[in-house]
């Protein structure tokens, strides 16, 4: 039997913690130079869930299973990939190139696509429910119908796994469902699935000067037309900068009554 391939697609997000005057440049991009940069956190869960997966396939089925992250970015996005290894990833792939800048979500799904097609094999893809710099949740599903394979969108927890098809528990507006698949399929996972493991001092010392493959549009043999700007049909129509500003404080009694207060002000503004 082959060895058995998951793919984790991550992406390294500007820290919107830390947003400034300057986060966006006029063409409506972000503007990545002027924010710090971390791993997007429903990516890392991503992560988690694939490493869980490995482990659940390795011991029920005896087979290899190989765990690989791939991110589009730039360069220094080679971060989160060493990030990953030194959590218990395989190893990882960066795809950087000028061509893929101002990519919106649909051409963003197409490059990762043309990624995954690449390394040839898979049999599971995991990604984050959604990144925290565009809020979108679209390039999770877009990927998998590029791919032509099911998804499972959701995912909160592994309920069983085999080299034939998957188990999970999606989390909904109003409560839970199981869902199974055959392999391959795509999943996205939930900002409440479980966080990722720490760093392995172990894998931080063996694997700090690993090398990262590096791809460039032409690796994926695209259709250039599908890239980039080009391939963006969405479009920024405004950007408004909003400053939330704080208003002033209330004290409430720590009682019954003062407690009954706070819930009945907060039902009334619709927050409950």
């Amino acid at each position: 039997m082959k060895e058995f391939q998951i793919v984790v697609l991550a992406k390294q997000v500007p820290d919107t913690k830390n947003v400034g005057k300057d986060a966006m440049n006029a063409d409506g991009t972000i503007n990545r130079a002027a924010l710090p940069a971390i791993f997007n956190p429903d990516d890392m869960k991503a992560l988690e869930m694939a490493l869980e997966c490995r482990v659940i396939i390795k011991k029920e089925n005896k087979v290899d299973v190989k765990v690989t992250v791939i991110t589009m970015g730039p360069p220094r996005a080679s971060e989160i990939i060493r990030e990953s290894m030194f959590r218990g990833a395989d190893g990882g792939i960066v795809i950087s190139d000028k061509r893929f800048a101002g990519s919106d979500t649909l051409a963003t799904s197409y490059a990762l696509a043309m990624a995954i097609k690449k390394l040839g094999h898979y049999d599971l893809v995991f990604t984050g429910r959604q990144a925290i710099d565009g809020d979108t949740a679209q390039v999770g599903p877009q990927t998998a119908e590029k791919l032509e394979v099911p998804q499972i969108t959701y995912a909160d927890e592994i309920i069983a796994a085999t080299t034939d098809s998957i188990r999970l528990k999606r989390v909904l507006q109003n409560g839970v469902e199981i869902v199974e698949s055959k392999l391959p399929v795509l999943v996205t996972v939930h900002g409440n699935a479980k966080n990722c493991r720490s760093r392995h001092a172990h894998l931080v010392i063996s694997r700090k000067n690993d090398e990262i493959p590096m791809w460039t549009a032409d690796d994926i043999n695209p259709d250039f037309e599908r890239l980039g700007m080009k391939g963006s049909p969405t479009k920024v129509k405004n950007i408004e900068n909003v400053v939330l500003a704080k208003k002033e404080s209330i004290s409430i009694n720590s009682d019954d009554e003062g407690i009954r207060g706070l819930v009945e002000d907060l039902t009334a503004a619709h927050i409950f």
